[in-house]
């Protein structure tokens, strides 16, 4: 939190909304005078923050709004309460931890990339103006009040000559470094030569002012006509045709689609016909001409004297910029500016993000949305469609809990055909089952043909084999995930044996007792078995298996195991499978395990309200003051982070069933029915 003590040599203003950042110069080499601060060029957007009374705004350097697009930095910057205006950049850095100018451009969700609010000045705090101080007493208060939340960071100064460390930026793939007096005040719209920025590959942002459609080309486009404005009018800088891909053309032409227009807008209509010394009979090419409006970034290898851009490529829209603003960059000898010295580089230049956390796939805002998940471009719809009323939980919110969870559900969904259970209107609209999935589903859905008795008709099971086809069933409303015990490769043979603690009149006390009686057994047996909460009433007891037996074989061991639990606890629970025959006892229910057989996965969430999840446990844990509304969507992941997959003991080697047998005989007296 900020301090209120006053600062000498500035003075107290009304809190400003409306600041223009201050701009640095373009040189051709790095500094190496004494005097000057260096820092990272960060390859993102600019982005002044204001917060003032528990009000947060992000803004553009053009006055445009980043709240909704950028989120995760809003919500960081509300959580950091504090009164001030701080000037950064918004990057997305890869995991080593390099902004990624084209991940930003495209990034909707923290599925999209990790991002980062890099701030490097401090302008207004606690009702005082900073901006007449040095920038290095700005930066000490910047780093006093500095918060340690995720996603803000301080971008770092760094004690080295310029040219050390421009040469160190260049071989860490960073876009360049920054140059700033440590005595320069701060201006606001002005571009200082106090601030100096010095590129390792030479940038140039121009206004699209047409785009060109080679004959027979399967592409969207074939190249985009750049330009800028110089003495008032609209020249022709360059054609730019590479650096795209499919989806990133089929983003810009729906946003140049209203800026059409029949006039070419540039001074001189370009020759985008035109032969060449490489290209003598170039393809024929229709133009379409476009309002000098949408400015984009491109890279090149030279600028040559009269302004040509030699082998240019597309980076990405700059849609935080104004057409007005933008001015041919040609760098100016770093000699006009100042002299050479020599010092040391002490500190790292970036820092690794880090283990990359999964958060949302899906952003808060949009309706609709496609994500591309594991290749396959996926269309999400009404997401803001209440699935658990009284949670006031939608299906966004369903999505990307199944998109966090993802890693860790996956290996007991892996190749397993599933049963959809289908809430297309959530847990108080009505459900239906579907198994048969045939010409349904998308062509890259994996599917399990099975043969109907009932309608003599052959079908197909929905098979989960990744990310994509769980999000998939997700998608359909399917709020439990329901895998069969056994995979595709082996379909007769599961992987695991399940005893069902089935509650009716009981208490969940008695649920416990029952399950904490199953692992004295199963102890006894030699037998090392996993529970985990139904998410519903009850408990599940894993018993892994190893796919070695067959589902015969598996209801047979749980019929054995239900009776030796029934026969400790007779007063409370029943192995009777007619509701009306148990008396209101607690079903053990064995028949789980009989083929197609599913009861909920291990991490799915169930339609309950709540929006419960059907937790793995330590045993440790089944004592008296477990709730099954201990784990639910809220709180599932934080556990995760925590504990890991505590489940994975049940996809292990199985048990020896011949060793089982004879130590169930020994020490009950029992033996399994219809065991050779």
């Amino acid at each position: 939190m900020a301090t209120k003590k006053k600062t000498t040599g500035v003075t107290s203003t009304e809190f400003p909304t409306d600041i223009k950042p201050m701009l640095a110069t373009l040189v051709d080499k790095p500094v190496d005078d004494e005097g000057w601060m260096y820092e990272v060029k960060w390859d993102g957007y600019r982005a002044i923050g204001y917060m003032h009374n528990g009000t947060v705004d992000i803004k553009s350097r053009n006055n445009k709004s980043f709240n909704e697009k950028f989120y995760p930095v809003f919500d960081a910057l509300k959580q950091w309460g504090i009164d001030a205006i701080v000037d950064g950049e918004i990057v997305v850095v890869n995991e080593k931890g390099v902004p990624d100018f084209g991940d930003l451009q495209n990034w909707r969700s923290e599925a999209d990339g990790q991002l980062a609010f890099y701030l490097f000045d401090l302008l207004w705090l606690d009702g005082q103006n900073l901006m007449d101080l040095p920038l290095i007493e700005r930066r000490k208060q910047l780093q006093q009040v500095a918060p340690s939340i995720p996603g803000i960071k301080v971008s770092e100064n760094f004690e080295a000559t310029g040219t050390e460390f421009f040469e160190l930026a260049d071989k860490l793939g960073l876009e360049g470094i920054m140059a700033k007096k440590a005595d320069s005040r701060y201006v606001p719209d002005l571009r200082s030569k106090e601030w100096l920025k010095i590129k390792t590959e030479k940038h140039q942002e121009l206004i699209i002012g047409g785009y060109t459609k080679n004959e027979g080309t399967p592409k969207k486009f074939s190249a985009l006509l750049l330009g800028l404005f110089e003495n008032g009018a609209f020249h022709h800088v360059t054609p730019v045709g590479t650096g795209f891909n499919v989806k990133m053309q089929v983003e810009i032409l729906e946003k140049l689609k209203p800026l059409e227009t029949p006039d070419c807008p540039f001074i001189h209509v370009p020759e985008f016909n035109k032969p060449s010394r490489f290209r003598p009979n170039p393809p024929k090419a229709e133009v379409t001409w476009v309002k000098p409006e949408l400015v984009c970034e491109i890279s090149y290898r030279e600028m040559t004297k009269d302004g040509s851009i030699r082998h240019p490529s597309f980076k990405g829209l700059r849609e935080d910029k104004s057409a007005k603003d933008v001015v041919r960059e040609r760098p100016v000898p770093v000699t006009d500016v100042l002299h050479e010295e020599n010092t040391l580089v002490q500190k790292k230049v970036i820092a690794s993000p880090g283990k990359k956390e999964r958060k949302s796939l899906l952003n808060p805002n949009e309706e609709t949305q496609v994500k591309n998940v594991g290749g396959h471009d996926m269309k999400f719809t009404n997401l803001s469609k209440v699935y658990w009323p009284k949670d006031n939980v939608t299906k966004r919110d369903m999505l990307n809990y199944y998109y966090q969870v993802a890693p860790f559900i996956m290996p007991y969904l892996k190749d397993r055909p599933q049963t959809l259970n289908r809430f297309p209107h959530g847990i108080e609209g009505e459900t239906f089952y579907q198994k048969d999935v045939k010409g349904k589903a998308p062509d890259w859905i994996e599917t399990f043909p099975y043969h109907s008795y009932a309608d003599g008709r052959d079908k197909e099971f929905l098979v989960c084999t990744d990310e994509a086809s769980l999000l998939y069933v997700a998608s359909l409303g399917c709020i439990e995930i329901n895998p069969w015990s056994s995979r595709r490769q082996a379909p007769d043979n599961p992987d695991w044996c399940i005893i069902d603690l089935d509650p009716d009149k009981n208490t969940f006390e008695q649920v416990i007792e029952a399950a904490c009686v199953t692992k004295n057994i199963l102890d006894a047996m030699g037998i090392t078995a996993f529970p985990k909460t139904s998410g519903s009433t009850g408990l599940h007891i894993y018993i892994p298996f190893g796919a070695k037996y067959d589902y015969e074989d598996s209801k047979e061991f749980g019929r054995m195991v239900a009776k030796l639990i029934h026969k400790e606890l007779p007063g409370f629970t029943s192995i009777e499978r007619k509701t009306k025959d148990r008396g209101g006892k607690m079903y053990i229910d064995f028949l789980q395990n009989r083929p197609q057989a599913t009861v909920a996965g291990p991490y799915s969430l169930r339609p309950k309200p709540g929006a419960p999840v059907s937790m793995p446990l330590h045993w440790d844990e089944v004592k008296k003051g477990l709730q099954i509304r201990d784990f639910t969507i809220f709180n599932a992941m934080d556990r995760l982070k925590e504990v890991g997959d505590i489940f994975k003991g049940v996809l292990g080697k199985g048990v020896d069933l011949d060793k089982v047998l004879k130590k169930a005989d020994k020490e009950f007296g029992v033996k399994m029915d219809n065991r050779k």
